[in-house]
């Protein structure tokens, strides 16, 4: 094996420092098939990629926004068919899906941001007691 196909790994323990996520979600995360590890030790431990680290990067992005665990699989499944893509290949029902989860994500921040509106509102009326 190269040194170019030697792909660094890291422990549950250090993707969930790493992710500021728990060890308990990330495992339910594996056991729903979300967020499989690249491998595992001869002992059995999951061992993960920085591939798998921003795959939980979004996965942890999509969690404010209130998107189910099937919509993220969903999301991950287009990002992963994005990037199988072959240059010149046609790739516009992927990229409609994917605009779709961009217009969705966008719907759900801007109901954020009103409600982070109404919580200001509220503060400042406690404030001013």
């Amino acid at each position: 094996m190269t040194a170019e196909e030697v792909v660094a790994t890291m422990h549950i323990g250090e993707l969930a420092d790493r992710s500021q996520m728990s060890l308990r979600t990330i495992r339910h995360y594996d056991e729903v098939g979300l967020l499989k590890p690249s491998g595992r030790t001869d002992g059995g431990f999951r061992l993960y990629t920085e591939r798998d680290f921003a795959r939980l990067l979004v996965i942890r992005r999509m969690k404010p926004l209130g998107f189910t665990l099937e919509a993220m699989a969903e999301l991950l499944r287009v990002v992963d068919a994005l990037e199988a893509t072959e240059p010149g290949q046609d790739d516009t029902a992927i990229r409609s899906e994917l605009v779709n989860f961009i217009e969705e994500a966008q719907r759900r921040r801007a109901k954020l941001e009103e409600q982070l509106a109404m919580a200001d509102e509220f503060l400042a009326l406690l404030r001013a007691q």
